[in-house]
């Protein structure tokens, strides 16, 4: 079997709103996480940007799911089908032998026994031969470009899709970490109740979400500001068309409550830490990850707050991807790596 056996190697970040897998030290999917499916057979319509652009505009034959919530898996089926999908995106040349898989796949540093088997069981149906799991805040750090290994607290806040993971990394371990359930997908949905509550305007995910690229902001004052973003929909009470200017000031104060949870956690986090690595910390700053790290004002919210300087990582969009990649590429060199 020597001469017919050949290995592919995929470095999977398995986000609730993004997955990114990076072959051959290249992303060669980077897809929204949503899959459409046929409601009467259960096939496979569309995965990615074409089901994302599906998502909320359904009629009853088809129906869009978002596998993953809170980043772990909701579907296990859909989840199955969509790493599956995604992985049939790179290899487009028709083979004879099918490679064996050795994949790296992050998962958030919370997980429970069972979203991990959960994660397992989904890249193995996928067709993974050799499945190995790396925490998500570890593989930021590595994509940052930290050195995990070191004697040296390094500290990481991964603002994801479905969750914010913090954690203070040393010596290639985790020392102290929180997972919390509020991320991007939980500022979409206070964007959501804002619209309803405040301007009495019913608006869907994807419009949230439009707002908060454009115009979302941690601080109600900002040196550079963004221009109004106009929001149309139905007038709840009326049912008919309104069209209202949304300010980055107002999403400042609808995301507030949100943000300050997670200030909290970094808080405690920071609390449980060890002096000397506390002491690392405060000179090296944190470190901002996810697609969250891009709200405008975010890092000088935080560095105010807790009087640590914050920086954010370059790309952050991908930072995990990024040291997901470098662990597959030292499979056999870090020990945190989870077989």
């Amino acid at each position: 079997m020597g001469l017919f056996s050949f290995q592919q190697e995929l470095a999977i970040d398995l986000g609730t709103a993004n997955t990114i897998i990076i072959h051959n030290d290249k992303v060669v999917v980077n897809e929204p996480s949503i899959v459409a499916v046929d409601q009467h057979t259960g096939k496979l319509i569309a995965i990615g940007e074409k089901a994302r652009q599906m998502h909320g505009k359904t009629h009853e034959n088809i129906k869009t799911i978002r596998p993953l919530r809170d980043g772990v898996i909701a579907d296990f089926h859909a989840a199955e089908m969509m790493i599956r999908g995604m992985i049939k995106m790179i290899s487009t040349k028709k083979r004879l032998f099918t490679p064996s898989l050795k994949m790296v796949v992050c998962i958030p540093s919370g997980s429970t026994e069972v979203e991990i088997r959960a994660v397992r069981d989904s890249s193995e149906h996928a067709g993974g031969r050799d499945v190995y799991m790396i925490y998500e805040p570890m593989a930021a750090a590595i994509g940052i470009g930290l050195d995990v290994e070191a004697p040296i607290g390094c500290m990481v806040v991964d603002i994801g899709g479905g969750t914010t993971e913090i954690a203070v990394i040393a010596l290639g371990g985790i020392v102290c970490n929180q997972s919390i359930r509020i991320a991007g997908d939980g500022l979409t949905t206070d964007i959501q109740t804002y619209m309803r509550h405040q301007h009495n305007i019913k608006i869907g995910e994807r419009t949230a979400e439009e707002i908060k690229i454009q115009v979302g902001s941690a601080l109600p004052e900002l040196e550079d500001p963004p221009q109004d973003f106009y929001v149309r929909g139905p007038n709840l009470m009326t049912a008919m068309p309104i069209e209202i200017p949304i300010s980055y000031q107002e999403i400042a104060h609808c995301l507030d409550k949100s943000l300050s949870k997670v200030e909290t956690a970094i808080l405690s986090v920071l609390e449980q830490t060890p002096p000397e690595l506390y002491a690392d910390i405060v000179g090296k700053g944190i470190y901002l990850a996810g697609g969250g790290a891009l709200l405008r004002g975010l890092d000088k919210r935080l560095s105010d707050k807790i009087s640590i300087p914050f920086h954010i990582a370059e790309d952050p969009l991908q930072a995990v991807a990024r040291g997901t990649g470098i662990a597959l590429k030292n499979i056999n060199k870090f020990p945190f790596l989870m077989k």
